[in-house]
């Protein structure tokens, strides 16, 4: 099976530290053993931090956009460091790239590509890209929620939904660089377009991704009717 794995940057960096970048090799290894898998990795606070600094000299949103993405490439090939044999050692700069590099056998890894697509969206439209049967997008929190968990000790997560169903939470949402909701119009619009099978899951824990392959967890994006 072709799997395509998002991580966001608020996970694989949020403490600067070698451990989850290990972590989640041990895991992305396994599954290699039996899967195709190409991942997407965000760019975080680093990121973040640095769009803010070039927002405050006066930088246009896509200029932004682009600082991101270097940071999100950095943290690809701290990925492929801590992958070792067991990943292509060049960050892809597109998806023919990543097409390319997948023939290879090892696992993918690579940031973001252009302004104005955000890792969710470049993960969608790279598991589009490659024909992959699953998405899974690793998060910050247990799946989708009716509203932020982290404010609202009363949200509830979602169990199922439809892209229908999630354009409609986002239709009110302003989108700037390094602050995209989740997941955003674009990586919506792809999975429903696609039929995707998609599911959003806490990425704290990398071991999620393989218990996704076998049981019920997090939120599962299906297709609309």
């Amino acid at each position: 099976m072709r799997i395509v794995i998002t991580i966001g940057g608020s996970i694989i960096i949020k403490d600067h530290n070698y451990k989850k970048f290990q972590d989640y090799a041990t895991v992305l290894g396994d599954m290699a053993a039996e899967h195709q898998i190409m991942v997407v990795v965000g760019g975080g606070r680093t990121a973040r931090d640095y769009i803010g600094i070039a927002r405050d000299l006066g930088a246009s949103e896509a200029l932004c956009d682009d600082i991101g993405i270097e940071v999100t490439r950095l943290n690809a090939r701290l990925l492929i460091t801590a992958l070792g044999g067991d990943a292509y050692p060049k960050v892809p700069q597109n998806f023919s790239q990543a097409l390319e590099f997948s023939t290879s056998g090892k696992i993918v890894v690579m940031g973001g590509t252009e302004p104005a697509h955000s890792t969710d969206a470049v993960g969608s439209i790279l598991a589009e890209f490659v024909g992959a049967e699953l998405l899974l997008n690793a998060t910050s929190v247990d799946g989708l929620y009716d509203k932020d968990p982290n404010k609202y000790p009363d949200a509830q997560m979602i169990e199922e939904i439809t892209p229908h169903d999630m354009m409609e939470m986002l239709s009110d949402k302003e989108m700037k660089a390094g602050t995209y909701e989740f997941l955003d119009k674009t990586a919506i619009q792809i999975i429903g377009r696609s039929r995707i099978k998609t599911v959003i899951l806490n990425g704290e824990h990398p071991e999620n991704l393989e218990k996704a392959m076998n049981k019920k967890i997090g939120t599962l994006i299906i297709p609309n009717p």
